[in-house]
């Protein structure tokens, strides 16, 4: 018999999650089950557990996914050659446009951003962590560049977490747009509000 190599393994999760997503994307994942993917690939649902432990652990990797291409394009901007503040706003800017276009255009996989953001599942919360420190490694350029007065950047991180909030989190998010509300006169004013707040004066964002 011939052994399975780490590249064979690696490549048949890779069409595994492939298969999943595609799937997610068409009809949901609350209505996908392990033998739907299985029955796609020609293999047996067994053979699906052999490179996943659960159902779980497919959704997982499926939101891994997501928040990883939001990730890529935060620390595309955050090493960006730009003032601090401009970077920020761009970022916060750029971080809610993303999840309001998901909900928009892709809902079944909104659907699944917001299982796991209210079920806390770990991905999400490693996530949030990641942004924190992206969030708080532009904040720190602004303090040594002088755009910035506050002292301490990774405090200043959490509050421009907290104060982003209602345009980060999926279901504030749909929400807003459910009931009509202009998230693009409130992201520009929250942004303005949280830049004024790091900055020595008023910036000039629009």
């Amino acid at each position: 018999m011939k052994c399975r190599t780490g590249t064979d393994a690696d490549e048949t999760r890779t069409r595994i999650l492939e298969v999943a997503e595609k799937r997610f994307r068409r009809v949901g994942y609350h209505k996908t089950s392990v033998a739907d993917i299985a029955s796609e690939l020609g293999m047996s649902p067994t053979n699906i557990y052999r490179f996943f432990p659960s159902r779980d652990a497919i959704n997982e990797s499926i939101c891994a996914r997501m928040v990883d291409e939001v990730a890529d394009f935060a620390f595309a901007i955050a090493r960006a050659n730009a003032p601090a503040m401009e970077k920020l706003g761009q970022l916060l800017t750029a971080v809610h446009h993303h999840n309001k276009m998901t909900l928009i255009g892709e809902k079944h996989m909104h659907d699944l951003m917001v299982a796991a953001t209210q079920e806390n599942w770990p991905i999400i919360n490693a996530h949030t962590q990641r942004m924190a420190t992206i969030f708080e490694a532009i904040i720190r350029e602004g303090i040594e560049a002088g755009e910035f007065v506050i002292e301490d950047a990774a405090e200043a991180a959490r509050a421009v977490k907290s104060a982003f909030m209602p345009f980060f989190h999926p279901v504030l998010i749909e929400h807003c747009v459910r009931n009509g509300e202009d998230t693009e006169a409130g992201l520009c004013n929250q942004i303005r509000f949280i830049l004024k707040a790091l900055g020595k004066s008023e910036p000039a964002w629009t």
